[in-house]
């Protein structure tokens, strides 16, 4: 006959002819109280008693629910009230130490940090009232590989920049994914580079794809619309309309995608300076959505990106290229395009070219590129340093700063070889 044995209030019944041993819940379980679960009498979702062989034992069936799903309700939830928190004084004073670093003899920082205080109040006055207006753009034009259009924003909207993305990417970032390591803390060129060689030792083939001029074909509308899906403030967002509007015009960048007519491409305003620092953000909230559909549509687990520039690893070519037809129809739904000739399917075992490297499973090699590109600023170097451009401490401090950089491969013999054929000589007149 069944019996029952009741300690407290926990009751166990066996079938088997002998009372169970007698076991408080309270006791046996941390998530509980005397009154049974968090003061209340019905038990703890996701734990569960099993009898077996009269004994109770109670199994945690999941610990971190409540902590992961408070974090997901946060990440889902569209922030408001954060205008107030962008043009505080306290802000904008951290955002012009940010600004400054590494610039603090130029003249255009210096004149503003001169009567900082003063400089702080008129540009909070300008946002607070809806005033602010982006100033003209300096540009100039780079060949480092090859050639593109740089544009510096004025000192004072560096500034607007830096206090916009302290308020609001700390509230992106949250839901980006672990492998997307550009402009991001505690990530870099160093760290996606290894989690590449990591990938590169448990895979056989890899896609390598690149957006196809990427910041200049930024649809303006299509970047607000992802910014609008975290961005409750309405004050806010007119502040980022009004620093994406502001962008001067880019190289051109004409692409037609299902749906348009001929003259799509040409009303639509797209393109960010590659300069500044909130379009370093606004590229990484463009392609977030193609690593959510990497990783949770189509389940790459090894997948890696840098910028525009991403690789997917796996051991079935013809997997990999069905993934990219998908991935150019997912970009489309984005107005943004692969490039033809850059998107290959190789194998690992060839290297992988990736951030200025040729990547293998145990060593690294440096890119021919890349190293002409490091004998030239070398040369560069010596040159401002004989003309008495820079001084010695800055000649050090730049020539550690390759050296850092080389020593993440395998590059002793070519660093010797550069540094014997540079010297770094001045001629003292007295």
């Amino acid at each position: 006959m069944p019996t029952a044995t009741t300690t407290g209030r926990t009751t166990a019944t066996t079938t088997t002819g002998f009372a169970a041993p007698a076991l408080s819940i309270a006791r046996a379980c941390p998530f509980t109280d005397e009154r049974g679960v968090h003061g209340k009498s019905r038990p703890v979702p996701g734990l569960r008693a099993e009898y077996k062989k009269g004994a109770v034992r109670l199994v945690a069936m999941a610990k971190v629910i409540p902590r992961r799903l408070t974090e997901a309700l946060k990440n889902m939830r569209r922030r408001a009230y954060l205008f107030q928190e962008i043009v505080s004084f306290e802000n904008l004073l951290a955002a012009s130490k940010e600004a400054r670093k590494g610039k603090r003899l130029k003249p255009e920082p210096a004149l503003f940090h001169l009567d900082l205080e003063t400089n702080i109040l008129e540009l909070q006055e300008d946002l607070a009232t809806g005033a602010y207006r982006p100033g003209t753009y300096h540009t100039f034009r780079i060949y480092d590989p090859k050639s593109r259009v740089i544009s510096a924003a004025p000192y004072r909207d560096r500034v607007v920049h830096h206090a916009i993305c302290r308020v609001i990417e700390p509230i992106f970032d949250r839901c980006f994914i672990f492998d997307s390591y550009a402009n991001r803390k505690k990530k870099g060129t160093h760290k996606a580079l290894d989690r590449c060689t990591s990938f590169c030792r448990s895979s056989r083939y890899v896609l390598k794809s690149d957006v196809k001029k990427f910041f200049p074909s930024i649809d303006h509308e299509v970047l607000l619309n992802l910014l609008a899906k975290k961005i409750k403030c309405k004050k806010t967002m007119d502040l980022l309309w009004t620093v994406i509007s502001a962008s001067n015009p880019q190289e051109p960048a004409i692409h037609y995608f299902p749906g348009d007519d001929l003259f799509t491409p040409l009303l639509r305003r797209r393109g960010i300076p590659i300069g500044n620092l909130t379009s370093q953000f606004f590229g990484n909230v463009m392609l977030d959505p193609l690593d959510h559909f990497m990783k949770e549509t189509m389940h790459c687990r090894r997948y890696v990106r840098f910028s525009d520039d991403f690789l997917v690893f796996g051991d079935e070519k013809a997997m990999l290229h069905e993934l990219l037809e998908k991935t150019r129809e997912f970009l489309y739904l984005f107005r943004l395009a692969l490039h033809d000739k850059k998107c290959v399917v190789r194998r690992v075992s060839d290297g992988v070219p990736f951030l200025g490297w040729h990547v293998f499973s145990d060593h690294r090699r440096l890119r021919r590129s890349t190293g002409i590109r490091i004998q030239r600023s070398l040369r560069r170097l010596a040159k401002t340093y004989q003309e008495g451009g820079i001084d010695l401490k800055r000649v050090k401090a730049s020539v550690m700063s390759f050296i850092g950089h080389l020593k993440h491969g395998d590059t002793r013999g070519l660093r010797q070889e550069m540094f014997r054929n540079t010297v770094f000589k001045r001629i003292i007149k007295g």
